[in-house]
């Protein structure tokens, strides 16, 4: 495994925490990338990388919740799913190629990509919520400091999104990416929730998600903790940071950030899994 300086993995860990928890990504979706990038092989990165969600969420998720902007009782209930695919996925990854990985990470980050950018250029509609959200009182309320207003919304579909969000699971099982990407479009696209309250929920969701796959890994011995303590810190250090730059963004601003963020990390994925053919 490639020798890596301590400063150098604080440094990027810090600034994968810090825009993992502005977008909802997790740091993960950075962290993969970087650590392959630098020569870690690509399992043991996202073993690794399967720490940094759990500290990037725990970083994050404490605050957004205080501030009101997660959505606990959705995220309660979309946890059952995602837990489930988490150690599905885990167990895949054992079984399959590095450069099948690296193909499965970028593609899976392309549908998150098509999803939201579907969502950002249609009109945004009043949500009516239904029966089944109601009865499992999925509605909420956020005080959004660009406007000054207390923003209330209310939710829709929620087991239209069960499915979606046992394949987000199975992919960060996979991949070691907290999956979050796909789970703000679900959260979006089928459930319909403000932008903001996406990323919040999302990084509540992502840390029981990867605390469900980082067990199989620890399990399979592909844990490497040298890396993985360092990376934790960093990744924590970056995600309160990065709460509190979210609260002062627009909700058009979080999603163009979403966007870039998955575009460079598809690209630098699709040219190391062609390169390793």
């Amino acid at each position: 495994m490639a020798m890596l300086n301590l400063f150098e993995v604080l440094l990027f860990a810090v600034a994968a925490g810090l825009v993992g928890s502005m977008t909802g990504l997790g740091g993960a979706v950075v962290v993969t990338p970087l650590l392959v990038f630098f020569g870690v092989p690509i399992k043991y990165a996202i073993a690794a990388s399967m720490v940094c969600i759990i500290a990037t969420s725990s970083g994050s998720a404490s605050s957004y919740v205080r501030d009101g902007l997660s959505n606990v009782r959705a995220a309660f209930f979309l946890e059952i799913f995602t837990a489930v695919g988490a150690i599905v996925g885990a167990v895949i990854t054992s079984f399959l190629s590095p450069t099948l990985l690296y193909f499965f990470f970028a593609a899976f980050l392309m549908t998150s990509f098509a999803a939201v950018r579907r969502r950002q250029s249609a009109a945004e509609e009043p949500v009516k919520q239904d029966a089944w959200a109601k009865s499992l009182q999925l509605s909420g309320s956020y005080f959004d400091r660009p406007t000054g207003k207390q923003i209330r919304y209310e939710l829709h579909r929620p087991f239209w999104a069960a499915p979606g969000m046992f394949v987000a699971g199975l992919a960060a099982g996979m991949l070691g990416i907290g999956a979050g990407a796909f789970k703000v479009s679900i959260h979006e696209v089928i459930l319909g929730m403000p932008s903001k309250v996406s990323t919040a929920t999302s990084n509540f969701i992502i840390g029981m998600t990867a605390l469900a796959g980082a067990s199989v890994y620890f399990s399979s011995g592909l844990l490497y903790l040298n890396l993985a303590a360092p990376l934790a810190i960093g990744t924590t250090a970056g995600a309160f940071a990065g709460s509190r730059v979210l609260r002062n963004l627009r909700n058009e601003t979080v999603r163009t950030l979403f966007l870039v963020v998955l575009a460079v990390v598809i690209v630098e994925m699709l040219y190391k899994g062609l390169t390793s053919l």
